[in-house]
């Protein structure tokens, strides 16, 4: 199976934001993933809808947008509008997760939900059957350029070995501290999607020669 890569706009220079886009969709991105924080749910604010439109015309690539937010049943519909083609949201901020997850689907894009570090892969066992994505979080979430929380690891092959259990096959993405020493772990253990970030958008090389680097530590 292909492993897909999954920039993160995040740590993208905002002056050129365009340009990353598309640099990252030559040097062959799967996924453009959107960062969404409200300053309430992650101790940060970051981008809406209407960023969310403009990289839409920018990449034909699907728009991977992670909601970090509170009570995110009330803007699903305007990210949905705004041209996400996976919307993801975090278990620990629904009160009602099967309801958001099936509003997202009513609105035709891909479901996904997210858990934090310390939230229990178990809390999935009531939906995961109705899933497009599992986002594994391998940083408390908030800010780019953590190091990953290495327990993470072990959380993404229980997970693994609970889906094929119960023979689902939702992506299994994994975001934070995601780079050429750290991505090879994270796909052993059965991760499908990667999300990097600093790793990717950075001054030491461009954003191909960044996106290769990943492709080659996980030898697919």
């Amino acid at each position: 199976m292909k492993v897909k890569l999954a920039p993160s706009i995040l740590s993208a220079d905002f002056a050129r934001l365009g340009e990353q886009v598309v640099e990252a969709e030559q040097a062959g991105a799967d996924y453009i993933h959107i960062d969404v924080m409200d300053g309430h749910f992650v101790p940060n604010l970051t981008m809406g809808p209407d960023i969310v439109a403009a990289v839409k015309r920018h990449t034909s690539l699907p728009l991977d947008v992670h909601l970090m937010i509170e009570a995110p049943e009330l803007l699903v519909s305007r990210f949905v509008e705004a041209g996400a083609s996976i919307l993801t949201v975090h278990q620990e901020a629904c009160r009602h997760l099967d309801y958001v997850l099936s509003t997202i689907r009513n609105l035709g894009v891909r479901a996904g939900v997210s858990l934090n570090p310390a939230t229990p892969i178990g809390v999935l066992e009531e939906v995961l059957e109705k899933v497009d994505l599992v986002l594994l979080m391998s940083v408390n979430p908030g800010f780019g350029g953590q190091r990953m929380i290495h327990s993470t690891v072990d959380k993404v092959k229980r997970l693994s070995s609970m889906m094929a259990d119960r023979a689902v096959s939702p992506e299994l993405e994994v975001d934070g501290g995601i780079s050429p020493d750290t991505a090879g772990g994270m796909v052993g253990a059965g991760a499908t999607v990667l999300v990097a970030g600093s790793s990717v958008y950075n001054q030491r090389a461009s954003v191909g020669e960044n996106l290769a680097a990943l492709r080659r530590a996980v030898g697919r």
